[in-house]
Protein backbone atom coordinates (compact mmCIF):
# COMPACT_ATOMS: atom_id res chain seq x y z
CA UNK A 1 0.00 0.00 0.00
CA UNK A 2 1.12 3.29 -1.24
CA UNK A 3 0.75 6.78 0.70
CA UNK A 4 1.83 10.05 1.00
CA UNK A 5 4.60 11.72 3.14
CA UNK A 6 2.75 14.09 4.88
CA UNK A 7 5.56 16.23 6.07
CA UNK A 8 3.29 18.11 8.64
CA UNK A 9 5.43 19.63 11.41
CA UNK A 10 4.12 20.40 14.84
CA UNK A 11 1.80 17.80 14.62
CA UNK A 12 1.60 16.02 17.69
CA UNK A 13 3.09 13.01 19.00
CA UNK A 14 0.28 11.16 19.92
CA UNK A 15 -1.71 12.14 16.54
CA UNK A 16 -1.33 9.54 13.93
CA UNK A 17 -2.38 10.40 9.90
CA UNK A 18 -2.31 9.57 6.66
CA UNK A 19 -3.41 9.67 2.96
CA UNK A 20 -3.31 6.70 0.13
CA UNK A 21 -2.77 7.18 -3.40
CA UNK A 22 -3.91 4.60 -6.09
CA UNK A 23 -0.77 2.11 -5.73
CA UNK A 24 -0.90 -0.82 -3.77
CA UNK A 25 -3.74 -2.93 -4.16
CA UNK A 26 -6.36 -5.23 -5.80
CA UNK A 27 -8.40 -3.17 -8.08
CA UNK A 28 -8.75 -3.87 -11.64
CA UNK A 29 -9.15 -1.22 -14.40
CA UNK A 30 -10.50 1.40 -14.17
CA UNK A 31 -9.86 1.84 -10.70
CA UNK A 32 -5.89 0.26 -11.05
CA UNK A 33 -2.87 2.44 -10.21
CA UNK A 34 -2.23 3.65 -13.72
CA UNK A 35 0.58 2.39 -14.45
CA UNK A 36 -0.76 -1.02 -15.22
CA UNK A 37 -0.97 -2.52 -11.72
CA UNK A 38 -3.61 -3.46 -9.53
CA UNK A 39 -5.15 -0.09 -7.51
CA UNK A 40 -5.69 0.72 -4.10
CA UNK A 41 -9.77 1.99 -4.63
CA UNK A 42 -11.19 2.24 -1.50
CA UNK A 43 -14.59 3.41 -2.58
CA UNK A 44 -17.31 1.18 -2.69
CA UNK A 45 -20.05 3.15 -4.31
CA UNK A 46 -17.96 3.47 -7.44
CA UNK A 47 -18.73 0.14 -9.34
CA UNK A 48 -15.83 -1.68 -8.36
CA UNK A 49 -15.75 -5.07 -7.55
CA UNK A 50 -16.63 -5.49 -4.08
CA UNK A 51 -14.09 -8.29 -3.24
CA UNK A 52 -11.40 -5.97 -4.48
CA UNK A 53 -12.28 -2.87 -2.51
CA UNK A 54 -12.33 -5.43 0.51
CA UNK A 55 -8.77 -6.46 -0.23
CA UNK A 56 -7.91 -2.67 -0.67
CA UNK A 57 -9.43 -1.87 2.78
CA UNK A 58 -8.40 -4.85 5.02
CA UNK A 59 -4.80 -3.49 3.56
CA UNK A 60 -5.45 0.02 4.81
CA UNK A 61 -6.63 -1.53 8.35
CA UNK A 62 -3.67 -3.06 9.33
CA UNK A 63 -2.34 0.53 9.48
CA UNK A 64 -5.18 1.73 11.72
CA UNK A 65 -6.42 1.21 15.03
CA UNK A 66 -9.69 0.48 14.27
CA UNK A 67 -11.80 0.04 11.32
CA UNK A 68 -12.27 4.06 10.13
CA UNK A 69 -15.83 5.71 10.46
CA UNK A 70 -16.68 5.63 6.28
CA UNK A 71 -18.89 8.06 5.32
CA UNK A 72 -21.85 8.95 2.63
CA UNK A 73 -19.98 12.28 1.44
CA UNK A 74 -23.12 14.06 -0.04
CA UNK A 75 -21.44 17.84 -0.26
CA UNK A 76 -22.93 19.23 2.82
CA UNK A 77 -22.02 20.13 6.20
CA UNK A 78 -22.75 17.47 8.75
CA UNK A 79 -20.16 16.60 11.15
CA UNK A 80 -20.13 13.71 13.25
CA UNK A 81 -18.16 11.86 16.13
CA UNK A 82 -16.11 9.27 14.73
CA UNK A 83 -16.44 5.99 16.89
CA UNK A 84 -13.68 2.95 16.93
CA UNK A 85 -16.98 0.25 16.77
CA UNK A 86 -17.66 -0.58 13.71
CA UNK A 87 -20.58 1.20 11.95
CA UNK A 88 -22.92 -0.92 10.17
CA UNK A 89 -23.66 1.65 7.57
CA UNK A 90 -21.80 5.23 6.79
CA UNK A 91 -23.47 7.69 7.96
CA UNK A 92 -24.28 10.63 6.13
CA UNK A 93 -22.15 13.52 6.49
CA UNK A 94 -18.88 15.23 5.12
CA UNK A 95 -16.98 15.53 8.32
CA UNK A 96 -16.03 13.88 11.43
CA UNK A 97 -14.09 14.58 14.43
CA UNK A 98 -12.81 12.34 17.16
CA UNK A 99 -11.47 12.89 21.04
CA UNK A 100 -11.05 9.35 21.80
CA UNK A 101 -7.91 7.39 21.09
CA UNK A 102 -8.37 4.51 18.29
CA UNK A 103 -11.25 6.45 16.72
CA UNK A 104 -10.41 6.74 13.00
CA UNK A 105 -11.43 9.85 10.83
CA UNK A 106 -11.83 9.47 7.36
CA UNK A 107 -12.63 10.97 4.00
CA UNK A 108 -12.33 9.60 0.46
CA UNK A 109 -11.72 11.79 -2.34
CA UNK A 110 -10.67 11.82 -6.02
CA UNK A 111 -10.08 15.84 -6.82
CA UNK A 112 -12.44 17.29 -3.99
CA UNK A 113 -9.79 18.24 -0.97
CA UNK A 114 -9.21 16.36 1.92
CA UNK A 115 -9.02 18.13 5.34
CA UNK A 116 -7.31 16.89 8.38
CA UNK A 117 -7.24 19.13 11.55
CA UNK A 118 -5.16 18.58 14.70
CA UNK A 119 -5.74 20.26 17.91
CA UNK A 120 -1.64 21.12 18.87
CA UNK A 121 -2.04 19.84 22.28
CA UNK A 122 -3.44 16.53 20.79
CA UNK A 123 -6.58 16.08 22.44
CA UNK A 124 -8.76 15.88 18.96
CA UNK A 125 -8.72 15.25 15.59
CA UNK A 126 -11.15 15.99 12.47
CA UNK A 127 -11.17 15.69 9.14
CA UNK A 128 -13.42 17.26 6.38
CA UNK A 129 -14.54 16.56 2.76
CA UNK A 130 -14.30 20.07 1.11
CA UNK A 131 -15.18 20.07 -2.30
CA UNK A 132 -16.21 23.45 -3.64
CA UNK A 133 -19.45 23.26 -2.67
CA UNK A 134 -19.14 21.99 1.13
CA UNK A 135 -16.38 24.49 1.25
CA UNK A 136 -18.53 27.36 0.09
CA UNK A 137 -21.56 26.01 2.32
CA UNK A 138 -19.14 25.86 5.59
CA UNK A 139 -17.87 22.56 6.23
CA UNK A 140 -14.66 23.89 7.60
CA UNK A 141 -16.62 25.88 9.64
CA UNK A 142 -18.14 23.48 11.28
CA UNK A 143 -15.76 20.56 11.94
CA UNK A 144 -13.77 23.17 13.45
CA UNK A 145 -16.72 24.38 15.46
CA UNK A 146 -17.53 20.96 16.53
CA UNK A 147 -13.73 20.50 17.44
CA UNK A 148 -13.47 23.57 19.42
CA UNK A 149 -17.06 22.33 21.17
CA UNK A 150 -15.24 19.49 22.48
CA UNK A 151 -12.43 22.00 24.15
CA UNK A 152 -9.81 22.61 22.33
CA UNK A 153 -6.74 24.95 21.50
CA UNK A 154 -4.49 26.48 18.74
CA UNK A 155 -6.23 23.64 15.94
CA UNK A 156 -3.52 22.49 13.09
CA UNK A 157 -4.72 21.38 9.24
CA UNK A 158 -2.96 19.73 6.72
CA UNK A 159 -4.42 20.23 3.01
CA UNK A 160 -4.45 16.56 0.90
CA UNK A 161 -4.58 15.78 -2.72
CA UNK A 162 -6.91 18.06 -4.93
CA UNK A 163 -7.84 19.03 -8.21
CA UNK A 164 -4.52 21.79 -8.82
CA UNK A 165 -5.41 25.75 -9.66
CA UNK A 166 -4.40 24.96 -13.43
CA UNK A 167 -7.01 22.08 -14.16
CA UNK A 168 -9.74 23.15 -12.01
CA UNK A 169 -12.32 25.16 -14.23
CA UNK A 170 -15.86 26.19 -12.84
CA UNK A 171 -18.42 28.74 -13.64
CA UNK A 172 -19.38 32.05 -12.45
CA UNK A 173 -21.53 30.76 -9.94
CA UNK A 174 -18.69 28.94 -8.25
CA UNK A 175 -17.44 32.37 -8.19
CA UNK A 176 -20.41 33.63 -6.80
CA UNK A 177 -20.92 31.55 -4.16
CA UNK A 178 -17.35 32.16 -2.58
CA UNK A 179 -17.24 36.09 -3.12
CA UNK A 180 -20.74 36.51 -1.26
CA UNK A 181 -19.67 35.99 1.74
CA UNK A 182 -16.08 36.88 1.07
CA UNK A 183 -15.44 39.53 -1.76
CA UNK A 184 -11.83 38.69 -1.51
CA UNK A 185 -12.40 35.50 -1.91
CA UNK A 186 -11.88 36.63 -5.94
CA UNK A 187 -8.21 36.50 -5.54
CA UNK A 188 -8.63 32.55 -5.67
CA UNK A 189 -10.27 32.66 -9.34
CA UNK A 190 -8.28 33.54 -13.13
CA UNK A 191 -10.31 34.18 -15.74
CA UNK A 192 -9.91 31.27 -18.75
CA UNK A 193 -8.75 33.34 -21.65
CA UNK A 194 -11.18 33.31 -24.75
CA UNK A 195 -14.05 31.61 -22.32
CA UNK A 196 -16.24 34.30 -21.36
CA UNK A 197 -17.67 33.15 -17.78
CA UNK A 198 -15.24 30.64 -16.94
CA UNK A 199 -12.43 30.59 -14.16
CA UNK A 200 -9.56 28.43 -12.98
CA UNK A 201 -10.17 28.19 -9.32
CA UNK A 202 -7.55 27.51 -6.68
CA UNK A 203 -9.26 25.24 -3.33
CA UNK A 204 -6.29 25.23 -2.07
CA UNK A 205 -6.00 28.71 -1.33
CA UNK A 206 -9.76 28.99 -1.12
CA UNK A 207 -9.62 26.83 2.37
CA UNK A 208 -6.67 28.73 3.70
CA UNK A 209 -8.85 31.72 3.33
CA UNK A 210 -11.54 29.47 5.35
CA UNK A 211 -9.25 28.40 8.07
CA UNK A 212 -7.46 31.79 8.40
CA UNK A 213 -10.61 33.03 9.29
CA UNK A 214 -11.33 30.84 11.86
CA UNK A 215 -7.89 31.60 13.54
CA UNK A 216 -6.34 28.49 11.88
CA UNK A 217 -2.77 29.75 10.53
CA UNK A 218 -0.72 26.46 10.56
CA UNK A 219 -1.76 24.93 7.91
CA UNK A 220 0.18 22.68 6.00
CA UNK A 221 0.43 20.40 2.33
CA UNK A 222 -1.70 21.07 -0.46
CA UNK A 223 0.87 21.41 -3.16
CA UNK A 224 -0.71 18.43 -5.27
CA UNK A 225 -2.98 18.35 -8.36
CA UNK A 226 -5.16 14.78 -8.59
CA UNK A 227 -5.76 15.41 -12.12
CA UNK A 228 -1.86 16.15 -13.39
CA UNK A 229 -0.30 13.34 -11.42
CA UNK A 230 -1.18 10.10 -12.21
CA UNK A 231 -0.32 8.67 -8.80
CA UNK A 232 -3.62 9.95 -8.08
CA UNK A 233 -7.38 8.90 -8.72
CA UNK A 234 -9.36 12.00 -10.57
CA UNK A 235 -12.97 11.76 -11.73
CA UNK A 236 -12.40 15.05 -13.81
CA UNK A 237 -10.04 13.18 -15.07
CA UNK A 238 -11.35 10.07 -15.93
CA UNK A 239 -14.87 10.08 -15.13
CA UNK A 240 -15.08 6.14 -13.71
CA UNK A 241 -12.34 5.86 -10.85
CA UNK A 242 -11.58 5.08 -7.66
CA UNK A 243 -11.23 6.98 -4.23
CA UNK A 244 -8.06 7.65 -2.00
CA UNK A 245 -8.89 7.88 1.77
CA UNK A 246 -6.91 10.62 4.23
CA UNK A 247 -7.60 9.19 7.90
CA UNK A 248 -6.09 10.63 11.05
CA UNK A 249 -6.78 9.12 14.53
CA UNK A 250 -5.12 9.36 18.22
CA UNK A 251 -2.65 6.64 19.34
Amino acid sequence: MSTLDLDWPGLPSNVKALSTTRAGGWSKPPYDDGFGNPGLNLGVHVGDDPADVARNRASLRRFLPSEPTWLTQVHGTTVITASASHLKAAPEADASIAATPGAVCAIMTADCLPVLLADCEGKVVGAAHAGWRGLAAGVLESAVGAMRDVGVGEITAWLGPAIGPSQFEVGSDVVQAFTACDASSKAAFVACVGREGKFYADIYQLARRRLAKLGVTKVHGGQWCTVADPRFYSFRRDKVTGRMASLIWMA
